[in-house]
């Protein structure tokens, strides 16, 4: 499996596999993605939405076919090794990235908590949780 850095050639693949999963989400296009490929499919992706007050790890999400792989793990350890300082996420399954370095996030940043219409269209109401993971 080979996780890197998306390019543009990429992003159809990504955009199918988000929809696919129902983790697309308004303004996905111009963020960066990550993903893992397997003999030249891309199985799992990742994004990176920047927001004037933190960084946000979005859309994490791995092919049915690829799940118990190590995929999602892997692709969130090399976009922190990757970018400089925090990152932050929003989940409902804080124990799954608690394992990863994330921990509850205080203060939560605005720009987390003014979520524009639309971006948790599609999602099941569960309460969600902030974390953040600190950068070097």
């Amino acid at each position: 499996m080979l996780i890197r850095r998306a390019d543009a050639k990429d992003r159809p693949a990504v955009s199918r596999l988000s929809e696919s999963l129902k983790l697309d989400y308004p303004g996905m296009d111009e963020d960066p993605y990550w993903v893992a490929e397997v003999d030249g499919a891309i199985v799992a992706a990742c994004g990176l939405k920047d927001h004037p007050d933190c960084r946000e790890l979005c859309a994490v999400g791995v092919a049915e076919d690829f799940r118990g792989r190590g995929a999602a793990k892997a692709l969130i350890l090399r976009v922190a090794e990757d970018v400089a300082g925090d990152i932050h996420l929003t989940t409902i399954r804080p124990e799954v990235f608690a394992s990863l370095g994330f921990v509850p996030a205080s203060p939560v940043p605005a720009s987390i908590k003014a979520r524009p219409p639309g971006w948790c269209d599609g999602c099941e109401s569960f309460p969600c949780t902030v974390m953040v993971r600190r950068g070097r």
